[in-house]
């Protein structure tokens, strides 16, 4: 029976690169994938951002 792999994507922290991450790793059956340094296209977050900048920060009010 063969063993399943999991992937994680992850950004690019620090501490996905430890030591002691890295140790535990190489036995274990998942592997990382980082995203590469800027992706804002791959990042949900900064869809939400732009959302709200243009939606919310630019929004005037023309009243009477």
């Amino acid at each position: 029976m063969s063993r399943i792999q999991v992937y994680v994507i992850c950004d690019n922290a620090r501490y996905y690169r430890s030591k002691a991450v890295q140790e535990y790793l190489k036995t274990s059956r998942i592997q990382l994938v980082f995203l590469p340094p800027y992706a804002p296209n791959l990042n949900l977050i900064e869809r939400l951002w732009k959302f709200f900048k243009q939606k919310v920060l630019s929004n005037q009010y023309w009243g009477p």
